[in-house]
């Protein structure tokens, strides 16, 4: 009786949770107006090319390429015209078709609604990301059954939670990191419910989780101050103010998203922690609650160090490619050490850190509390 209840309220979770994900798909941003008047994006197939006003210098090239297209898609379908694909001498930005690409074209038109010009944006990647997708979520499913189709579900709400509600409030003034702090909560209180259920198992790791969030907050503000560090580290942060957004707090931003990218280690930690708490708890219904504490600890240390080590590649591989660059050219620890981007990468490796280790006892004190004493079987 007690197993169909829970597995009523899973199902009535996982429905709301669709349910909540539709309505933020459906809601809108605010910013759906294109800043192209007369120019509408289309797939189209590359049915030629004409490369001899490309510059080539060394490994760059610049110039441009002319490219007949017919587009694919659109209200412009099955129109052939030539585009134009323009080189900046960049091996970032600059793509080189060929005949048989399929691309991404931005299609002008003038006042009758005529197509006048098309630029050659990029290839288009859709389809082949799509194809992606669905094979993670195939095998993920195939391996997890019931307990995957929850992380596709939480994945997707994380998303649609950072594109729909976080992003669009930052931009519409409200302090960036306000909004973070809530996105994280909020987070915390419907996707770990999702993974491991609706029980005091989840309650024990949302509070703990949120707990750490807070400390790591306030870590994260400190620090910014106390290095000194400024927003603008953050890429494309400039951007932002040449696009109109002048008044945004850049500095309160990068402490948002420092705060941000900690979340789900502390989130998958604290789940880890009240998990084991509750195994130990059904299977030593005596255990006292000192020795329930000291097994979520040991199990707390096992994932410390793993969970601090994830964070710490995870940005030095975004600053992998600068950090070759300092040391190709010799460049002194301190002049390293003391430049911001690597001050700004200590600043969010740190905080970070802490969290996670927080994340450990806050759980722990909070499960002993919720978990000793209940049934054995909710």
């Amino acid at each position: 009786m007690i197993g169909n209840t829970n597995k009523r309220k899973d199902i009535a979770f996982i429905l709301a949770f669709i349910i909540a994900s539709v309505v933020l798909i459906v809601v809108p941003t605010g910013f759906e107006r294109s800043i192209y008047v007369n120019a509408t994006g289309a797939k189209a197939e590359v049915l030629s090319t004409d490369d001899s006003t490309i510059i080539q210098t060394g490994l760059f090239r610049t110039g441009d390429q002319r490219c007949r297209v017919r587009i694919l898609s659109g209200e412009h379908k099955g129109l052939e015209m030539d585009g134009v694909n323009m080189l900046s001498g960049s091996l970032k930005d600059d793509k080189v078709f060929a005949p048989g690409d399929i691309a991404w074209v931005l299609i002008e038109r003038n006042q009758e609604d005529i197509p006048i010009f098309i630029n050659m944006i990029d290839y288009y990647r859709m389809g082949r990301e799509l194809q992606l997708v669905v094979a993670f979520v195939a095998v993920l499913l195939i391996f997890s059954g019931l307990r995957g189709l929850r992380m596709v579900l939480s994945f997707v709400f994380a998303f649609l939670s950072i594109w729909k509600l976080l992003i669009p409030s930052i931009l519409q003034w409200v302090n960036p990191l306000l909004m973070c702090s809530v996105t994280l909560a909020l987070l915390s209180l419907v996707t770990l419910p999702m993974v491991s259920g609706v029980n005091r198992r989840s309650l024990a790791a949302i509070l703990g989780s949120i707990s750490a969030m807070a400390i790591t907050v306030f870590i994260s503000i400190f620090m910014t101050w106390y290095l000194r560090i400024h927003g603008s580290v953050l890429e494309m942060s400039e951007s932002l103010l040449y696009c109109g957004f002048m008044d945004l707090d850049l500095t309160s931003l990068f402490s948002g998203v420092v705060c941000l990218s900690a979340g789900g280690a502390i989130m998958d930690l604290s789940i880890d922690v009240s998990a084991a708490m509750w195994e130990v708890r059904e299977h030593a219904p005596g255990t006292s609650r000192r020795e329930l504490f000291k097994s979520a600890m040991e199990v707390g240390r096992a994932g410390v160090g793993t969970q601090i080590t994830t964070l710490l590649l995870a940005y030095m591989g975004s600053y992998l490619t600068l950090m070759m660059v300092y040391m190709a050219q010799a460049t002194p620890i301190p002049n390293i050490f003391t430049s911001k981007s690597i001050a700004a990468e200590i600043l969010q490796t740190l905080a970070g850190s802490f969290g996670i280790v927080l994340v450990t006892p806050l759980t722990a004190l909070i499960g002993i509390y919720l978990l000793k004493n209940t049934p054995n079987k909710e």
